[in-house]
């Protein structure tokens, strides 16, 4: 369908319509977005999704500048804030977790500003519909977010209106995104900046906010308040009132309602102090103070029953670049720098074909963040074949965002080629030694965890009956999620029954066999056939519920 734009008629159109059916209106802007349907609308105006039939039909969002409000002092500064979004963004530049802008331009006497769209649902909803956020996600969104925001001040932009409607999640990898910037506010080298309204959110801005002044750490506090209604699933009323904040003492009470780690306490207590002299000044001092994060003891199978402290490091803000699929279907992919390892098991652990352990240098290259799923296999199956047939759909458990299995190395090989062919990156499968090396990211033990795991943070043993959602446990050092267990990540060797004359320079290890590598474990292994050092084959063209992939290319 196609959607009239005209405010006093919205129309909906059948595809390819020029002009309205009913008012006559330009149904195209510009010649190349056209409105879909109606996403939202608010005080400055509304929000379509779109296509730009320039670029194959690929979803974009227009916002349609429309205000409500009256007067001419009203009108101007209504127009300036819808203005500012368009000038903050092209002003901030790329980054891979805030929507490009596309363009900005006036027609039939509208505004309106064109922007990539991001296929998901904000935090807000996400809450309504699964409740309360456990402290573990809302951690990873205080980490996500921080890096984003260390981007923006850094670049000398304040957001000014930090929550959960404006953090969209992607349906497809989870990765959030931030949006928004109608309110926000280029900064001076004095940093502290005058405003001639009140902007932002009650509920969510600090006190100097309502007295039209913000420093980067106003971001801050509204980011901690986000994460405390996040975790308890309260938000202030209509008439002011809120249950997290008292009035008559005038003080945060968040902790009656929810118990946390009391590492996380001490850093949102600070975050939410009144005075911003008392806050941390920077994202980067709160990520700094996050790393490491402590876990509590885990006890993990009934036959080897012990205790360990697992550490999970935060991970320092990788290189990331996404490539676009199409429909706003992204492949993000992870910067992994070169080193120097120790592959394979050390005596006393593991099994004969992980030995001997023996060190290999390996060179820089890029690996998926995620295992390839449903959705991004579907997508590139579509595309004409290259070698050989793929089925869109092979997977035993269904779901967009599940990864994809039950597929062949030669499958993996086909659909390397097909997406290399679409993105022009020359996109393969990881080398075994380069698997194992993102796989520890920095660490030796046999996990990345530390020296076991339990069913809280890995998908394996069988505990949840069948594969989960991409980016659903915890990611290692490199911010590589889903190394151990969920499914098998093929690699681009072929099997050889130890590491004796294995190369040393993290290049695939060829061979006559015709069976072939698989790392990582599955949702139904026992713990150990998930260590970073396992090894697992079957034949090039076989597959299980469980064998799926991660794709690595040597440049972006």
């Amino acid at each position: 369908m196609s959607q009239c734009l005209n405010p006093v008629c919205l129309q909906r159109n059948p595809p390819k319509t020029i002009l309205c059916q009913s008012c006559g209106s330009q149904i195209v802007l510009k010649e190349r977005y056209r409105a879909i349907r109606i996403l939202g609308e608010g005080g400055f105006g509304r929000t379509f999704l779109a296509v730009d039939e320039q670029r194959l039909d690929t979803h974009c969002v227009i916002k349609q500048f429309l205000p409500q409000q009256s007067g001419s002092a009203a009108l101007k500064k209504a127009t300036e804030l819808f203005e500012q979004e368009a000038f903050r963004l092209n002003d901030l530049g790329k980054h891979p977790h805030i929507p490009d802008l596309l363009a900005f331009f006036p027609q039939e006497g509208r505004l309106y500003l064109i922007q990539e769209f991001i296929e998901g649902q904000n935090l807000l909803n996400e809450l309504r519909q699964k409740g309360k956020i456990s402290e573990f996600e809302v951690k990873k969104i205080l980490i996500e977010l921080l890096h984003i925001l260390q981007f923006v001040h850094n670049n000398k932009v304040i957001h000014r209106d930090i929550k959960p409607e404006n953090i969209i999640k992607h349906s497809q990898t989870g990765a959030l995104f931030l949006i928004d910037f109608g309110v926000s506010k280029e900064v001076g080298n004095n940093v502290l900046t005058k405003l001639g309204t009140v902007t932002g959110t009650p509920g969510y801005a600090p006190p100097e906010q309502f007295r039209g002044i913000v420093y980067p750490n106003s971001d801050l506090y509204s980011l901690a308040v986000t994460c405390i209604r996040l975790l308890t699933g309260y938000f202030q009323k209509p008439d002011g009132t809120d249950l997290l904040f008292d009035l008559t003492i005038m003080q945060w009470i968040w902790k009656k309602y929810i118990f946390v780690n009391h590492d996380l306490e001490i850093i949102l207590d600070k975050m939410l102090q009144d005075l911003p002299s008392n806050r941390f000044q920077s994202a980067t001092e709160i990520l700094s103070v996050l790393q490491p994060q402590q876990l509590s003891p885990i006890t993990i199978s009934p036959n080897h029953s012990r205790q360990v402290t697992t550490t999970i490091v935060s991970p320092k803000q990788p290189i990331v670049f996404r490539d676009n699929l199409g429909n706003n279907l992204f492949l993000e992919m992870v910067g992994i720098p070169g080193g120097t390892f120790s592959m394979g098991s050390p005596e006393g652990e593991g099994y004969k074909n992980e030995k001997p352990q023996h060190n290999v240098t390996i060179s820089p290259f890029y690996i998926g963040k995620y295992p390839i799923t449903q959705a991004q296999w579907q997508k590139i199956a579509s595309l004409p074949k290259i070698n050989i047939d793929l089925n869109p759909k092979p997977s035993y458990f269904q779901g967009a965002n599940l990864p994809v299995e039950k597929i062949s190395w030669l499958d993996a090989q086909e659909f390397c080629a097909r997406l290399g062919e679409h993105t022009g990156k020359m996109y393969r499968l990881p080398s075994e030694s380069e698997w194992e090396y993102a796989c520890r990211a920095k660490t030796t033990t046999p996990f990345y965890f530390g020296e076991t795991i339990n069913t809280d943070v890995v998908n394996h043993n069988n505990k949840y009956k069948q594969t989960t959602d991409v980016g659903g446990f915890p990611p290692n050092n490199f911010d590589l999620y889903n190394m151990h267990g969920n499914v098998w990540e093929w690699c681009e060797d072929a099997w050889h029954k130890d590491y004796t004359n294995a190369p040393n320079d993290g290049s695939v290890w060829t061979g006559n066999d015709n069976k072939r590598i698989l790392r990582g474990g599955s949702w139904l292994q026992e713990s150990g056939n998930c260590r970073c050092a396992y090894r697992h084959y079957i034949v090039a063209g076989g597959s299980n519920y469980g064998s799926g992939l991660r794709v690595a290319c040597s440049s972006a």
